[in-house]
């Protein structure tokens, strides 16, 4: 997924924002003091500078970060510097990864008390534990699914699509994991295994006529959109928040009956951690809902994984109106692809970007 779904929109509209909060669940200094490193995407929560502040004086502990630009990149600093970071920020199919590789240490839940409303089935991911063990704490989330124009009738099924009364009105994201995924879906398949790609690429190819466009930045979504080239898309759960939030547009955000392409971020304690106390502390604290709704009110974010933070939000809040408690349920989430398949997704789409020049 393009990182500036949910991580470097952020940073142009976190800044210079102060926290009021009192924040619930916190050690009180001297329980874990020290530092933590974290690693991190910039502007993506960890580094609040308002958050770091209250959290320091709340338990004594100084937080700085190293970041990374990829995925990638992010597995690679862990692998080649071991005892440099304490806590890391990672998504569900690489933490998985990293579990493979022994990169990371199984959580002590009990030291994080805020674990206890954190949405059972997000913890329970298979990608965050092994023989038993939880190796993240699931932090924030997000989905990909349907955006309409307001006012049209209500889309129950990716089929909408295809529809023909939307001939030329169509975005899709040019991305080919996100369009196998929502072929797979809408052919009864697992998007993070499909036993049929040809059945998919026949379905993407269907779609022809009503593709208007392929997008690839929520800014050029937006300006897109605000253009009226088109009038159904699949687009990001975070994305429909700030369109409509900043850029005022009239956006629909629909999850279909065959669910949405999720995503799910984690925060895991490296292997090699020199302060796993101070890391569960942190831990603690940014999933904590006096955290969250500063973050997500004044600076905008992910839906928190923990149901007490949602529910903490104001009832009108696009973060909460758009991430409903029962996507958590329903949506299939984004898993590891072996190199295999990745390139396997990768080939038919390019086939089906090809089919559309024609």
């Amino acid at each position: 997924m393009n990182n500036i779904t949910r991580r470097n929109t952020l940073q142009l509209i976190s800044a210079g924002l102060i926290a009021g909060a009192s924040y619930s669940m916190l050690p009180r200094k001297a329980a874990a003091a020290g530092s933590i490193t974290v690693l991190n995407w910039q502007g993506y929560g960890t580094d609040e500078a308002w958050s770091i502040k209250a959290f320091q004086e709340k338990t004594g502990i100084e937080v700085v970060h190293d970041y990374y630009s990829s995925e990638a990149e992010m597995l690679t600093k862990l692998r080649t510097n071991p005892g440099s970071y304490d806590l890391v920020v990672l998504n569900a199919a690489r933490c998985a990864q990293a579990m493979a590789e022994d990169l990371l240490a199984p959580i002590d839940f009990a030291k994080v008390p805020n674990i206890s409303s954190v949405a059972a089935n997000l913890k329970s991911n298979e990608n965050f534990n092994k023989e038993g063990k939880g190796y993240a704490v699931p932090w924030v989330w997000g989905l990909t699914s349907l955006a309409l124009r307001e006012g049209l009738p209500a889309a129950d099924s990716y089929a909408v699509l295809g529809d023909p009364a939307y001939k030329n009105r169509v975005a899709l994201m040019d991305d080919a994991v996100i369009s196998i995924a929502t072929g797979a879906l809408l052919t009864g398949q697992d998007m993070n295994n499909p036993t049929d790609l040809a059945v998919i690429g026949e379905k993407l190819k269907s779609w022809k006529s009503n593709v208007k466009l392929l997008w690839s930045t929520e800014d050029q979504w937006n300006k897109s959109f605000a253009a009226k080239e088109f009038d159904v898309s699949l687009f990001w759960s975070g994305g429909s928040v700030r369109s409509k939030r900043v850029s005022k547009l009239p956006v629909d955000f629909v999850v279909p009956k065959e669910g949405g392409i999720g995503w799910v971020d984690g925060l895991g304690i490296p292997a090699t951690a020199p302060n796993m106390e101070g890391a569960l502390a942190f831990a603690n604290w940014l999933i904590d809902p006096a955290f969250y709704v500063e973050w997500a009110t004044k600076a905008g974010a992910p839906a928190s994984s923990n149901t007490a933070a949602m529910d903490a939000l104001p009832a009108d809040d696009l973060s909460r109106v758009i991430h409903k408690p029962e996507y958590v349920e329903t949506m299939s989430i984004m898993s590891a692809l072996p190199d295999d398949r990745r390139e396997a997704f990768n080939n038919l789409w390019q086939e089906v970007k090809a089919f559309y020049a024609e």
